[in-house]
């Protein structure tokens, strides 16, 4: 089968054929129509994430048509049209993923592919109102995005919702997902294009996070925030925990900038906040996710579609950091 697969580290992927196996009990083979990228893949390339196996197929987003399935699988799931769930043995806890918790795309050959093996029980149906771009766009982010506002952040309608570095997928996804509950949403950028952006998908406010006293604009124009959505940390935190409604929640899913410079103690107990940790999502979290995208026909923001020859184009756009939504690979 035809696959982008990652050789060596910090080289680019290779088009190859590589020997899928045999069919396991339980699984599906699921000729792929999309696969989307995520920034784990980057990290991936980079040496930067545990547990690397190499050589590997990368990409834990993908739909497609169901075209066989091993033994003992619910045979139901033949010439279906499925999303992939990429998160794998989550485990027996909605609080947390069991130590064994894995990602589809690494140790697990992945997406970018013609074909993948998968668990059955990792299979949901694509939901109709997508196309299959869209669908392909939609699982990693958008289980990710479901868990930091729903599951975490037990975000309700009419709350304030800030949500920062709106452009990547898990961002722009959880600024949809909080506009569909009714949720008021501000966004935060270092590009006013994104800012921009982000008020055509129902944002009410934007701020510029490389502007003196942004938090001190936003107060005073949106207000305080009783759910803020962040993945990146790092210095900037200190400004969440200012701008925080007094019994707000701060929901991180990433850091992407580091470690926070410091934690101000006092304002954390006098303002009662909840600080919150969010990764990925459970699959009552992974159903949820699908059942609030197609109640109200939410469409993943696609950033740009490459074919899966030019992988290394699409890997080398998310380096950019330029990207409003999610790259594709079209397959």
């Amino acid at each position: 089968m035809p696959g982008l697969l990652l050789k060596a580290l910090k080289t680019p992927l290779e088009l190859s054929d590589y020997d899928l196996g045999a069919l396991k009990p339980g699984y599906a083979k699921v000729a792929l129509k999309a696969a989307a990228l995520n920034h784990r893949d980057y990290w991936i390339t980079q040496g930067l994430y545990p547990g690397i196996e190499l050589p590997k197929v990368l990409g834990s987003d993908g739909a497609g048509v169901v075209v066989q399935v091993g033994q003992s699988a619910d045979e139901t799931w033949l010439d279906q049209e499925v999303i992939i769930n990429p998160g794998w043995d989550w485990g027996t806890t909605e609080a947390a993923q069991a130590a064994d918790f894995t990602i589809l795309g690494m140790p697990h050959n992945g997406t970018f592919s013609s074909h993948i093996h998968v668990p059955v029980e990792t299979l949901r149906a694509k939901p109709k109102h997508l196309s299959w771009e869209e669908a392909a766009a939609l699982p990693l982010a958008g289980v990710t995005a479901f868990r930091a506002t729903m599951s975490q952040g037990q975000l309700r309608p009419g709350e304030k919702v800030l949500v920062s570095g709106i452009g990547g997928g898990v961002a722009t996804l959880a600024l949809q997902f909080s506009v569909a509950v009714g949720a008021d949403v501000a966004v935060t950028s270092s590009s006013e294009a994104k800012l921009a952006r982000a008020k055509e998908l129902g944002a009410t406010a934007g701020f510029n996070y490389r502007e003196e006293g942004w938090t001190a604009k936003a107060a005073e124009s949106f207000g305080s925030p009783n759910l803020i959505i962040d993945s990146a940390a790092g210095k900037g935190y200190a400004n969440l925990v200012e701008l925080a409604a007094p019994g707000g929640r701060i929901v991180n899913y990433g850091a992407t900038t580091g470690p926070p410079e410091k934690l101000d103690m006092f304002k954390l107990f006098w303002k009662q906040l909840k600080l919150i940790g969010s990764t990925m999502g459970s699959p009552a979290d992974f159903r949820g996710m699908l059942d609030l995208v197609d109640k109200h026909e939410i469409r993943p923001v696609i950033d740009q579609v490459y074919s899966l020859a030019q992988g290394n184009e699409a890997l080398a756009r998310m380096e950019q950091g330029e990207q409003f939504g999610k790259i594709v690979l079209r397959i």
